[in-house]
């Protein structure tokens, strides 16, 4: 580690915090917890479009997602459920996220439709995407993809 570089941590959320010459820049996660993002429509359910509000309340569970999820919970990692739905569906989501007993950390509503995303940022961001079964990022049936630095 950079010997500019002075580490604390912030126990009350589990973060780092990172000090470069005096200032305090963005907290992290201690490397062995992972923030996962999770997409909904067609990722742990039936692919939804928000034109078809009707069916979220029905949609059919994935149950490699289900069990997934709710192990890399019990395990510590942070769950984010990240869809395109809008805020106009949030109560029917939380409904269907809550039957279905997915735990999660945030509900993020809005994330910008049409697939081909780029994300910019200046923490580590590693994207995968299923073909497949959605299961644990062990299991061969997902391509993973990572950018090069």
């Amino acid at each position: 580690m950079d010997d500019r570089i002075n580490t604390t941590m912030k126990q009350e959320k589990g973060l780092q915090e990172l000090i470069v010459n005096g200032q305090k820049i963005s907290p992290v996660l201690p490397e062995e917890v992972k923030n996962y993002l999770i997409d909904i429509d067609g990722t742990v359910c039936d692919d939804i479009p928000n034109e078809e509000p009707e069916r979220m309340a029905t949609a059919s569970v994935y149950q490699d997602a289900l069990e997934t999820i709710q192990k890399w919970h019990a395990e510590g990692h942070i769950i984010t459920f990240f869809t395109s739905r809008t805020e106009e569906h949030r109560g029917v989501t939380e409904h269907w996220l809550q039957q279905y007993q997915f735990p999660y950390h945030g509900l993020l509503m809005g994330k910008p439709r049409g697939g081909n995303y780029h994300w910019i940022d200046n923490h580590i961001v590693r994207a995968t995407r299923y073909s497949g079964t959605f299961s644990d990022l062990t299991r061969k049936n997902a391509l993973i993809e990572v950018f090069e630095d």
